[in-house]
Order: C-alpha cells, then structure tokens, then sequence
C-alpha cells in the first residue's frame, strides 16, 4: 500500500474519530444542567423574550433537538421539576405522624420541598431575577403556587382534616412559603430555606397567639 494510501485512510479515521468525539459532546451527561444554565446566564443578560433558543444551545455547546429533548419551550427551563415538588409535597404531609397538626404537616412539607431548592441556591437566585423582570413569568409563577396550595390541601383532607381548616392551612402554607423564599434569596450565603420557612412559621404562630 502506497504512502498516499496510507496518508488518506489515517485522515479519514481522524476525521470520523473527530466526529464522534463531537456527537459524544453533544449527548455527554449534565445536558440538561448544560442547557438550563446557558439559558439563565442569557435571560439575565438580555431578558427573557430576547434569549432564543439557538443562542442557548449554542452556549451550552449543544443542539436545539437536544434542547426541545429536555424542555418543551423555554418557560420550562424556568418551571421545570413542579410535578416533583408538588409530590414532595404531597408525600410529605400524608406521611406525616397523626398527631402533628395540619399546619405543622404543611411546614414539614416545605421544609422537604426546601432541600433541592438549597442545593441549587445559585440557580433560584437568578430563576428569581429573570420571573421578576417580567410579567407573564409572574403569572406562572402565581399559578405553580396555586397549584401548590391545592394539592397541599387535598393532601390535608386525605388525613381527615376538615374544610374550611384543610383549605385554610394550605393558603397559609404558601405564604409562609412565598415570604421565607423572598427572604431566602435575598440573604445570600445566610440561613437555609428550611431555617427561614421555620422562621416565618414561628413568627405568623407568634402573631395569631397574640
């Protein structure tokens, strides 16, 4: 075999090695991070409604078929992961002993949505900048807490507590939610969310006592 020969095989392995290193790249774990993060740093940096989706998958090093893989359009970066909170929720407060009472089942409940919301304490900052900046996102928003406040409550009347107390519970849940995650994301590298919810708790105890 020729040299010539030999020269244009090796190239041509180079070559579809090269491409398979780059398809590796593209479907390499940590995608969906990947996307979500590009899609942040951008909503941040030049709104919302600017960010496209192309600008995000060519930060994140990735296609937009991959991109439309992980999320249906780009408000899901932002709302992705409800029906897992809603679940923690949810299992949280059945699973509760039965002698906690109904509000304190509902503080336990946000203290156990609060867990994977503190690991990713960086990411609900900026999530909170871009849904601030901009008024469809806070109707989304208010509608994911609605839907929060009602399964907490349908939660509570599955552990036999009665209306209007289930309903009740569930509304002052979410605003004790609503103020201590405000707080939260307002005192970087402070308290944990956990800490925070319990503070709120305490404090809306402490004015309904006095």
């Amino acid at each position: 075999m020729s040299v010539a020969v030999i020269d244009s095989v090796a190239l041509r392995c180079q070559s579809l090695s090269s491409r398979r290193i780059a398809v590796m790249g593209r479907w390499e774990p940590g995608a969906r991070e990947r996307l979500e993060r590009a899609a942040l740093e951008l909503y941040v940096e030049r709104g919302f409604e600017q960010a496209t989706v192309a600008e995000i998958t060519n930060r994140a090093g990735l296609t937009e078929r991959t991109f439309f893989r992980h999320f249906a359009d780009k408000r899901e970066v932002l709302f992705s992961g409800q029906a897992e909170m809603l679940e923690i929720c949810v299992n949280a407060i059945v699973g509760a002993p039965e002698a906690v009472a109904p509000l304190d089942a509902v503080a336990e409940a946000l203290r156990a949505v609060s867990a994977p919301l503190e690991e990713r304490r960086e990411r609900s900052q900026r999530r909170q900048t871009v849904i601030a900046a901009n008024a469809a996102l806070q109707e989304r928003e208010l509608l994911k807490l609605a839907s929060l406040a009602s399964a907490v409550a349908d939660a509570l009347r599955r552990r036999g507590v009665t209306e209007p107390t289930a309903s009740l519970c569930a509304e002052a849940g979410l605003a004790i939610f609503k103020v201590a995650y405000e707080r939260w994301i307002g005192e970087p590298g402070g308290r944990t969310l956990a800490d925070v919810i319990q503070d709120s708790l305490d404090h809306l105890k402490a004015a309904t006592a006095g």
